[in-house]
């Protein structure tokens, strides 16, 4: 706004402000003394002109304060369909299960800062089925071409969804069980960590964050453990690291592994410590893509092993084809168990997914795939799930 009006200003003074001055020159003057006057004041509108030019100039090269920030993000519309056997209840619901705001803002060319921000089931407060939270907050620095370090609170290096899950991306409306509960994705927390290449084939990522804190009432399982760096206990950190080999074109392949010493954060003797293994593969030919996922936790502590937590595993494999540019089908197979250990008993879960994404645009999605559970000793859910998702 006040680059366009110094414009006027400038114009208007360039073309009346010294002609201004002649008509008053021609028009006569009595004496020397008001012509001096004159001539004095045909000088200040010239000045004037000229400082206001100057002021134009300079206003339209710098650059807007918004220039450097980027605005991003992406949703989820989910709709479930599901009959509950074994003693499980129906699910007939339709969520806004995420709307998610992302802010980047380039301090620099080498010094970047990353935020997302998320609502999760439309609706937060007090009763109400959501929660707002803040997922990534955090600034990168490019120490140089090949090597990266962050700090802040961050999502971890873990699975394939973790750190990149906006709805086009992958295949089933909602996220597999599998990285859902083993992982767990979404998994994020607070600290600092460096990433880069070791050689063309080989990438890194290393991490010393802030920890998990299960027991008590979430059991041991891992998910319930999660934090979210929300006035979070922070007596016992964490150490998460991935390499990650790329031997052939379409062929990526990554190993994590994290350690905590204390997972409950007490200090307690039984609790012990807790190690995560993942190893993740992907082969991509043509339309055709394979994945397969391994997740095992151990927890070395009396208490969980009492009921079978200290050992937590699942696995996936999933296929999926583009049958046309827009147009993908896949099927998954899902097994996971939080109570895998000795004294848990008979508690594996499985689950079946088919389907198909369809995208309107590269960044729009419509997906519909049949869930299929099977197990003996614990509840099912099995029907269909519809949905909708975008990014941008």
């Amino acid at each position: 706004m006040y680059q366009f009006l110094g414009q006027i200003m400038f114009h208007s003074i360039k073309k009346y402000g010294i002609a201004l001055g002649g008509l008053v020159l021609c028009a006569g003057v009595s004496n020397a003394g008001e012509l001096e006057d004159l001539k004095k004041r045909v000088a200040m509108l010239e000045d004037l002109q000229i400082a206001m030019a100057e002021k134009v100039e300079t206003t339209s090269g710098s650059k807007s304060a918004f220039e450097n920030t980027h605005l991003g993000g992406y949703g989820e519309l989910h709709y479930n369909n599901l009959d509950g056997e074994n003693g499980a209840g129906d699910k007939d619901q339709i969520d806004f299960h995420r709307f998610v705001l992302e802010i980047h803002h380039n301090f620099s060319e080498d010094i970047t800062l990353h935020t997302e921000l998320e609502l999760e089931h439309s609706l937060s407060g007090s009763g109400k089925p959501g929660e707002v939270e803040l997922e990534q907050a955090y600034v990168d620095v490019k120490l140089n071409e090949d090597h990266f370090a962050k700090v802040g609170l961050f999502l971890l290096p873990v699975g394939f969804l973790n750190e990149s899950h906006e709805p086009e991306t992958f295949y089933g409306v909602e996220r597999n069980p599998v990285e859902k509960n083993i992982l767990p994705t979404t998994w994020w927390e607070a600290g600092f960590g460096f990433s880069g290449r070791l050689a063309d084939q080989l990438r890194y990522d290393v991490a010393f964050h802030s920890g998990l804190e299960t027991g008590g009432a979430s059991s041991y399982k891992i998910r319930s453990g999660r934090q979210k760096v929300a006035s979070a206990t922070a007596k016992d950190f964490a150490y998460t690291g991935r390499l990650t080999w790329m031997p052939l074109e379409g062929l990526k392949s990554s190993l994590v592994l994290q350690y905590q010493s204390d997972v409950t954060q007490s200090g307690n003797t039984a609790a012990g410590s807790g190690t995560l293994i993942n190893l993740n593969l992907e082969y991509a030919y043509k339309d055709l893509t394979l994945r397969g996922l391994y997740g095992t936790w151990d927890l070395d502590g009396t208490a969980p092993e009492s009921i079978g937590a200290d050992e937590q595993t699942g696995f996936y494999v999933e296929a999926s084809y583009k049958v046309r540019e827009n147009l993908g089908v896949f099927a998954r197979m899902n097994q996971y168990d939080n109570t895998a250990g000795s004294n848990g008993g008979t508690s594996e879960k499985e689950q079946i997914d088919l389907g198909l994404n369809y995208w309107l645009h590269p960044n729009v999605v419509l997906k519909a795939d049949v869930q299929l559970q099977n197990n003996e000793n614990s509840s099912d859910q099995n029907g269909y799930n519809l949905g909708f998702g975008y990014s941008f």
